[in-house]
């Protein structure tokens, strides 16, 4: 573990950051497929405007992705899209330039958090807060660190011991990496800082669970 890292990192624009959270009292985050499905169409929905997603995973009482939030223009740019009325204050002061990128950043994942835990709070008739404050995130500076991230989070599944083979987890974006089909998240970029996505594969699966990793994380099962 490393001392000195923040877990709370400020969100700004063009910074790459590792984001993950867990429920209270290690609850499930999920109880079946449309829950999982829903929380990357809210995901989708509150964050892919504001941020490009290189991979994530869904575990059972948590869930990690790796992201880089988009430059201050192109995400005013998306706002001045909406109707006006629509707008929350701290959008509005955004693109006033009198909120800065952590505020608004911290608005869109408050709002996905509540979309989700509202949906599944009704769902399963649950009440009080589902996940965890505050949520974590760790910027990603090195391109060491960028890398060891994604193995990281695509081995995740094998890491807490939920199957013997990470590949077989069904809710990570390994499987979109190697598909040739038309996706969302920044996967060329990804593969291409691997050497492309032969060593992609081999350096994933080379990787023992034993092998020192360069990724700093607090609490995430």
């Amino acid at each position: 573990m490393q001392n000195k890292t923040n877990f709370t990192a400020d969100f700004y624009d063009e910074g790459i950051f590792h984001v993950y959270n867990r429920t209270n009292n290690k609850e499930l985050l999920f109880k079946s497929r449309e829950n999982r499905l829903y929380f990357l169409r809210q995901y989708h929905k509150y964050l892919h405007p504001f941020v490009d997603t290189f991979c994530w995973n869904l575990l059972p009482n948590h869930f990690h992705f790796l992201l880089r939030i988009k430059m201050n223009e192109a995400i005013k740019i998306y706002l001045q899209t909406l109707a006006w009325q629509t707008l929350k204050p701290i959008e509005r002061r955004f693109l006033a330039d009198t909120a800065t990128t952590e505020l608004l950043m911290e608005l869109q994942w408050k709002r996905f958090f509540n979309s989700y835990a509202m949906a599944f709070n009704k769902q399963h008739q649950r009440h009080g807060n589902l996940f965890q404050r505050p949520f974590k995130r760790v910027e990603v500076i090195k391109e060491s660190h960028f890398t060891e991230a994604i193995i990281y989070i695509h081995r995740n599944a094998r890491h807490h011991n939920l199957c013997k083979d990470f590949t077989s987890h069904e809710w990570s974006s390994w499987h979109t990496m190697l598909s040739d089909n038309p996706t969302l998240l920044k996967r060329e970029e990804v593969l291409e800082c691997f050497g492309g996505k032969q060593r992609f594969i081999d350096v994933h699966k080379s990787r023992s669970d034993n092998d020192k990793c360069d990724v700093a994380i607090e609490d995430d099962d």
